[in-house]
């Protein structure tokens, strides 16, 4: 049994007329990074990061899962420009490691966004329920949130809604969905930037004192809780087979997102907490809540539109990367080969846009998800870390291949960037290591049950 056979790099990468429409350029791919990183982060775990980890000293917390972030972006760049292929990290780790460890990642990316996908819903109905509130219209008890019977709520209906509703919009071509991920871009730093220059003038400075109300251990837990504010950018290499140039549109989609939100996520968590102390903003609408605390309430209501903008596009571009993910899982044969089936007409996997829209809308609408943010991360941190060792075995097993992009200094930027991911993997909860490692055993056992004897690979 060859467990790390690997794929070609000559390998066909269609199937059965499985052919995707290439139509994104870079401004594309920047704008699903932008719309895939800023949503739930900046306008959710803001609040929660500074109270009960970080305090001021939150600013550190983005500045360091930004630099981890940063290094595997070059990784990925390297890769995505190498290998211009659906699939992201799966499909990197087929070439550079084998089967097994590309299943392993492929499972693992699975979940993060299938859950990411599935708690950003969740926020987006906390968000749009508050906006219906503002004018007076309210949503029966039962309706407005996931099984619960102390609060009498049974099914999050808004949540279930909106994944749907992206899922038809994922079937009608990529370049219909770009189109609608730019316009809520646009949306969402308008009222980012609105936030920034109307909370310049209510800082004090003050607030920032004591900066590291929990030390610095309190800054590396909010830097491995908020890193689940910066997961998306790699869901952009998942379109690689949609890009007009990739290995030169890719790495500038990649790089420029991730810069862009970082620098407004450094800004945006200097301006809140100088606005409000940081113990009182263990808040669900942190960015709005700071602004009512000034008596700006109505720029909080934008805000609060913003907020809906923002985390409709985190929804499209992770649901995007999962359809994409199976597709490309599925055509080399661990799935089942429908999975990849292309419509003709829109040429989009519909088949499996439906099963994964219809399967996050039963999970975000009938499971309380409070606690499984963290497992996008350790998910998201895990398949950083692979790409990142990824890359120097690929520059030894294939020096004279033709690459788009490079990453400098190898081996020592991918090692840092793999050792930072590690640092960060270990400062989670055990709860969250715990749930991990039966997710992972969960994919090994479809593995070998199915994902073997069927693999493309094992038909040669």
């Amino acid at each position: 049994m060859d467990l790390f056979r690997k794929k070609p790099l000559t390998a066909p990468q269609s199937a059965d007329g499985a052919k995707l429409s290439k139509t994104l350029g870079a401004l594309d791919l920047t704008t699903l990074g932008v719309g895939a990183i800023i949503g739930t982060g900046i306008f959710v775990m803001t609040g929660v990061a500074a109270a009960e980890h970080a305090g001021p000293g939150l600013v550190l917390s983005f500045i360091l899962a930004g630099f981890a972030c940063v290094l595997s972006a070059l990784c990925y760049s390297e890769f995505a420009s190498t290998l211009p292929v659906s699939g992201s990290a799966y499909a990197y780790s087929y070439v550079a490691f084998g089967e097994l460890l590309a299943w392993i990642l492929g499972w693992d990316l699975v979940l993060e966004y299938g859950v990411a996908a599935a708690a950003v819903s969740s926020g987006w109905s906390g968000y749009f329920q508050g906006l219906l509130d503002g004018f007076g219209l309210h949503l029966p008890t039962a309706l407005s949130g996931a099984y619960n019977a102390d609060k009498g709520t049974y099914v999050n209906l808004p949540a279930m809604i909106i994944i749907l509703l992206i899922s038809y919009l994922l079937t009608r071509g990529v370049k219909e969905t770009a189109r609608f991920n730019a316009i809520m871009v646009v949306i969402k730093l308008s009222v980012v930037l609105l936030f920034i220059v109307t909370g310049f003038f209510y800082v004090k400075p003050q607030n920032w004192t004591p900066f590291l109300p929990f030390g610095f251990h309190g800054v590396v837990n909010g830097a491995a809780t908020v890193f689940f504010a910066y997961i998306g950018f790699d869901a952009i290499s998942t379109a690689a087979e949609e890009v007009k140039r990739p290995q030169r549109d890719l790495p500038i989609g990649i790089i420029s997102s991730l810069a862009i939100c970082t620098v407004l996520y450094i800004t945006v968590s200097l301006v809140l907490t100088g606005i409000v102390p940081y113990h009182s903003l263990n808040v669900s609408d942190p960015v709005s809540y700071a602004l009512r605390f000034v008596d700006q309430n109505m720029i909080a209501g934008l805000i609060s539109v913003g907020a809906i903008a923002g985390m409709t596009t985190v929804l499209l571009v992770m649901l995007f990367g999962q359809t994409r993910l199976l597709f490309a899982i599925s055509r080399d044969g661990l799935l089942p080969k429908s999975w990849s089936k292309v419509s003709a007409k829109t040429h989009t996997p519909v088949r499996s846009t439906w099963m994964v829209g219809g399967l996050i809308a039963v999970l975000t609408g009938f499971v309380p998800l409070d606690r499984l943010a963290n497992l996008t991360s350790i998910g998201t941190l895990f398949a950083f870390l692979v790409v990142s060792l990824g890359v120097i075995v690929l520059r030894r097993t294939h020096p004279n291949l033709k690459r788009g992009f490079t990453v400098p200094w190898v081996p020592y930027i991918p090692l840092l960037s793999a050792a930072t991911c590690a640092y960060l993997m270990y400062n989670l909860g055990r709860e969250t290591w715990i749930g991990f490692v039966i997710w992972l055993a969960v994919g090994l056992l479809i593995y070998f049950l199915y994902g073997y004897k069927n693999s493309k690979l094992n038909q040669k």
